[in-house]
């Protein structure tokens, strides 16, 4: 299992803003590669309650298990490898494989056999490296909706957050309070 703390800031902009920062970039449509993203929680969502969050996310390159869970102001990741029969069976049945992530699901509290699959998100993704992290353009389909999102991971809060910050003060876009995917997903959810 690897882990690592995620840094990161991100802003959901308009479809007109996103479109602007990717030419900002010299960033073309064609660009973004599609990773898809399968939900799990418990039915009365317990991971949630615990500002946690359990994924699936399928790329070309195959399928990671991915746990998030608060650990000093940010997110701790955990991750682990899965193969594609296993993550089909835990997306259609309540199996949960053995490893890590479901040690540390365990030790939340949480039985594995409550965790339940609850939909899917699919993000149209690409990247650039900027100044000291990397930049992420997103399109996010999820529930019937879209929405247009840019991301910026690095190793440090403070410089992070000037360095973003002033990005989208010199793009002449607002920054709004933007949950992570997981939860926009959540609660678009728990609305319908």
């Amino acid at each position: 299992m690897k882990q690592e703390l995620e840094i990161e800031f991100k802003n959901l902009v308009s479809e007109k803003d996103f479109h602007k920062i990717m030419d900002t970039f010299q960033l073309k449509e064609d660009q973004l590669k599609k990773q898809t993203n399968h939900y799990f929680d418990t039915p009365d969502f317990s991971l949630k309650a615990q500002r946690s969050a359990l994924r699936i996310r399928h790329i070309e390159e195959g399928y990671v298990l991915t746990l998030k869970q608060p650990s000093q102001g940010h997110l701790l990741e955990s991750h682990e490898i899965l193969t594609d029969t296993v993550s089909r069976e835990m997306i259609s049945s309540s199996f949960f494989p053995e490893g890590g992530v479901r040690e540390l699901v365990e030790q939340m509290g949480i039985s594995p056999k409550e965790i339940r699959y609850l939909g899917s998100l699919t993000t149209y993704r690409t990247q650039v490296a900027y100044k000291s992290g990397l930049l992420f353009f997103d399109r996010s389909h999820y529930l019937g909706t879209i929405d247009y999102e840019i991301e910026y991971e690095c190793d440090d809060d403070k410089s992070g957050a000037a360095i973003f910050s002033a990005l989208m003060d010199e793009l002449s876009i607002p920054i709004v309070k933007t949950e992570n995917k997981i939860q926009r997903f959540f609660n678009f959810k728990q609305q319908q």
